[in-house]
């Protein structure tokens, strides 16, 4: 099957783990799409180094490319700018995942195949049946799944993993979702572009994923970061605020 894959990785002092991540994605997007993917990192000024690591691995492989952020503004801003440059670049497939190994690069090629299959939106769920989570504390793994719950409740829609940060989405969906308009910027954005794709009358699909603890670093998860969504999810009820 013929199609240009982009694959986007959001960087933030991820020095010790982008040339890693970098060489396991672009060995699995070599299989499935030999002569037809692109590996995105967009860093956002990281002050240890990892653009300068990035610039370096694109220098070395045609197919990775680095788009350099001036000031950190969000994951949100940090992937929408990731998604009009794979756009742009004429990407029919765009995947996104974080870069610290919590996913694990050896299911991309599940979540393509999702989409192949059907799926408009595949996301590697950690909740569904299949899926799960390892190395985190029980305090860590209530607070997620409450959170997937309240996500849940409030929006009223099915899907099981509303804040996971690994999805395959096809080109149509990303056209026609209004990226300008998105108003989350932290881990509520995950939300939002799920629930923006199913009010669209796209076809969402869970692939089962174990999610792991990062490698190296540190966790990018804030108190303001949880406020943003805990204040932002309700007024995502209305359909007008994701159409």
């Amino acid at each position: 099957m013929s199609r240009t894959l982009w694959l986007i990785l959001p960087t933030y002092n991820e020095v010790e783990n982008i040339e890693a991540i970098s060489a396991a994605v672009v060995g699995q997007l070599a299989v499935i799409a030999p002569d037809a993917f692109r590996v995105l990192i967009v860093d956002d000024s990281s002050p240890d180094g990892t653009g300068e690591v990035a610039d370096r691995l694109a220098a070395e492989n045609p197919a990775i490319e680095v788009l350099h952020r001036a000031q950190r503004q969000g994951l949100g801003v940090a992937y929408i700018a990731g998604f009009k440059r794979a756009l742009e670049g004429g990407a029919d497939l765009v995947l996104h995942m974080d870069a610290d190994f919590s996913h694990d690069p050896a299911d991309i090629p599940r979540l393509v195949a999702a989409v192949d299959a059907g799926a408009d939106l595949a996301l590697g769920s950690r909740y569904t049946r299949g899926g799960g989570v390892s190395d985190w504390a029980l305090s860590r793994r209530i607070i997620s799944r409450a959170g997937n719950l309240y996500a849940r409740s409030v929006l009223g829609i099915p899907t099981r993993d509303l804040t996971g940060g690994f999805k395959c989405f096809r080109r149509s969906v990303l056209d026609s979702i209004e990226l300008d308009t998105v108003r989350a910027h932290g881990y509520a954005f995950q939300v939002e572009l799920t629930l923006r794709a199913i009010r669209h009358g796209f076809k969402v699909v869970e692939v089962p994923i174990t999610f792991r603890d990062r490698m190296h670093g540190h966790s990018k998860m804030s108190t303001r970061i949880a406020i943003e969504a805990a204040w932002l999810l309700p007024q995502l009820r209305s359909k007008r605020s994701t159409q």
